[in-house]
């Protein structure tokens, strides 16, 4: 389980996160909606323990990870895989380079097993054909593919973090992602991997989500399921809403 307990975090004298709580379970989907600069991806990034909160507490699996040494964390992040805004591949490095980066990082496997989970993972995200290929030759939506792939790369997580996945993709191209994302998540609570998307783009959170957060001002003001959010009675939500209504 995730759960926070009255966090705050600033960037200097920006306040991004204020005072928010809200417990998840890893088999959950979740969308966390708001407009840019709500602390979104900072609450991502907390979640990784990459940033530390000034006050509150972060606990994951009973864990506080506040005061963990970095050599402590890493145990915390192998629950998670997450896949950055734009994809965030190494532009050197071709897609079999890229997708073998953990496994030769964090595993003791030889050449011919890490070729073999390479190709086994680009095949589940539906592009094989592309594993000798460099990031530039790539469309943007096969590069949110490889960056899925590599996610998973390291390890089996309990759940996915996407960070913008479909943004800057045309809208077929942004369903498929879509797709791909229910098949990581596939099955029913409590034996599925669950998933927590940051996006802005309200008809792809649709498609993934089962339970929807919105940020403002750094807290949590909308927090329920789909029904509820097409019913909700906040002004500045519905308007945010307003493709879904």
């Amino acid at each position: 389980m995730i759960r926070f307990e009255k966090v705050f975090f600033s960037f200097g004298e920006k306040k991004v996160i204020n005072g928010l709580s809200f417990e998840a379970h890893f088999y959950e989907k979740i969308a966390i909606l708001g407009g840019s600069g709500e602390g979104k991806t900072t609450l991502l990034k907390l979640i990784l323990g990459l940033l530390r909160p000034d006050r509150g507490r972060i606990i994951i699996d009973g864990k506080d990870i506040g005061g963990l040494k970095e050599s402590e964390l890493v145990e915390v992040r192998k629950k998670f895989s997450i896949v950055f805004q734009e994809g965030a591949l190494f532009d050197s490095m071709t897609v079999r380079d890229n997708v073998a980066f953990c496994l030769r990082e964090f595993t003791q496997f030889d050449e011919d097993e890490i070729e073999r989970r390479v190709r086994d993972l680009l095949r589940r995200v539906g592009i094989e054909e592309a594993i000798d290929l460099m990031p530039e030759e790539l469309s943007g939506g096969m590069q949110r593919r490889v960056a899925i792939a590599r996610s998973l790369a390291a390890c089996e997580p309990k759940m996915i973090l996407y960070d913008e996945p479909t943004t800057g993709l045309d809208p077929l191209t942004a369903d498929t992602i879509c797709t791909l994302i229910n098949e990581l998540s596939a099955g029913e609570p409590p034996h599925r991997r669950g998933l927590i998307i940051v996006t802005h783009k309200v008809t792809d959170a649709t498609k993934v989500a089962e339970r929807f957060m919105y940020l403002k001002n750094g807290k949590i003001v909308f927090d329920g399921d789909i029904q509820a959010l097409k019913q909700t009675d906040n002004e500045e939500l519905r308007r945010f809403i307003n493709e879904i209504l």
